[in-house]
């Protein structure tokens, strides 16, 4: 029996996969830096060896699987090629290992890991299944039907997917130190519809999206009266959001998800959509209301007077939506932004919208450009972006305190980097003061 070795186990996709592999019954150990990331915290729930980075971790009969952020000079990857092992990359593992199931990709510019989480809970709650999120949650079952999992358009490995259903919840321009235009997203996404084998479910509501052809049946949802699939009656309560769904105008039913903003509302459309495409009953659909949420999407916690939530958002469009929902759910509270932009070359392309996005808040605070491993640095500063937005500031990380002085307020901490360890420190903070 083969161990399956994983370089840079505590990506999010990489854990959630290594998870799936260990709860088939397979043999999992991997290797990453030393340090720590909010994924371990499941590997290590499941005992599954966590090495520092060496040659000597590569044994000859191991199956490598290395995650896409290292280059093949990389002293693991490179000892697994001479020892003659079987090797992939993530996404070209994971496009072999989905076809023994149904498989549902779950892809799009915004909302893929939401989505992906939503529809597990749905189906995970009715039987049995197999799952992959993008937060690094991932769960394997040896009696499962279906596979769900996230599929990422970035440099176009959601191609090495043959999905039988796909749910795309729209299409928009991101990644630009890789995709050239939005017509190259376009075409990466047409290119995957090719690659669906049962049918697609997609908002109808994104222009881009009605332009895709398929060779498979496409379902359409949204808010419009064309979709297939037909969110009316929005009203909004403690408990999250009602509404009313129609299909193709006739009266389904009633749901209720704890969640805030039009855009939950879409993802939970999505899969409702899917659902009752595969039969599913609409009383099993309605476990949407005890979805408890995925890691880094609108996380809250309550410390003192003040409400804080850790997000992934790192888009214009994301940022927005996350701003939205906390204006809905606390409409009476005072909205605090601190983000920390994501890439380079991210933040030069979509510098005015990340100011015209974070205008949405009260108050905003900027933290330095995180560079990711693709790009370690640029000619653009955090003040480039400062400049843009009307009474902003700059915050590091030893002066935190600054934010105590918004009380009964809602602190928001965005970004696709380390932005968790500002919320770190300011915690830190209130409980010196506590101490005190």
């Amino acid at each position: 029996m083969t161990t399956y070795h994983f370089i840079g186990i505590k990506g999010t996709g990489m854990s959630a996969l290594a998870q799936i592999l260990h709860d088939s019954g397979e043999n999992v150990q991997g290797s990453d830096v030393e340090k720590r990331f909010f994924t371990q915290d499941a590997l290590e729930g499941k005992n599954i060896p966590i090495l520092p980075f060496s040659k000597e971790n590569i044994k000859e009969d191991y199956t490598v699987i290395a995650g896409n952020a290292f280059s093949d000079e990389h002293e693991e990857i490179a000892r697994a090629k001479e020892l003659g092992c079987t090797f992939y990359r993530y996404h070209e593992f994971l496009g072999e290992w989905l076809k023994q199931y149904t498989s549902i990709a779950v892809t799009g510019a915004h909302g893929k890991t939401s989505t992906t989480g939503l529809l597990s809970h749905v189906l995970n709650q009715a039987f049995p299944i197999s799952f992959l999120i993008g937060d690094g949650t991932g769960s394997g079952h040896v009696n499962s039907e279906y596979f769900v999992f996230e599929a990422c358009e970035y440099r176009r490995h959601f191609l090495s997917y043959e999905p039988d259903y796909a749910i795309m919840t729209n299409i928009d321009f991101d990644h630009p130190d890789y995709f050239t235009s939005i017509e190259d997203v376009c075409k990466a996404f047409q290119s995957m519809a090719d690659r669906v084998k049962k049918g697609i479910i997609a908002c109808g509501d994104d222009e881009y999206l009605q332009e895709i052809q398929a060779k498979v049946p496409v379902v359409y949802y949204g808010f419009a009266d064309t979709n297939d699939f037909i969110a009316k009656n929005l009203r909004e309560s403690e408990e999250g959001t009602t509404f009313d769904v129609f299909v193709r105008n006739t009266y389904y039913d009633t749901f209720t998800i704890p969640m805030y903003g039009n855009h939950t509302v879409l993802n939970a459309l999505a899969v409702i959509a899917i659902c009752h495409y595969e039969g599913i009953k609409s009383d099993d659909i309605k476990n949407l209301t005890s979805f408890p949420g995925v890691k880094r999407r609108f996380t809250e916690k309550k410390l003192g007077t003040q409400i804080l939530i850790d997000d992934y958002a790192h888009h214009p469009k994301e940022i927005t939506a996350t701003i939205e929902s906390a204006r809905k759910k606390y409409p009476n509270k005072h909205i605090v932004a601190i983000f920390q932009p994501h890439t380079f070359t991210r933040t030069k392309t979509f510098l005015q919208e990340f100011a015209d996005s974070l205008s949405g808040a009260d108050n905003v605070y900027l933290c330095d450009i995180f560079g990711s491993a693709r790009e370690g640095s640029g000619s653009l500063s955090i003040q480039n972006l400062q400049v843009l937005i009307p009474d902003s500031e700059v915050i590091e990380l030893e002066n935190t305190s600054v934010l105590k002085k918004f009380e009964d307020s809602v602190l928001i901490f965005m970004g696709a980097g380390d932005i968790q360890k500002f919320q770190k420190a300011y915690e830190e903070t209130l409980l010196d003061k506590s101490i005190q």
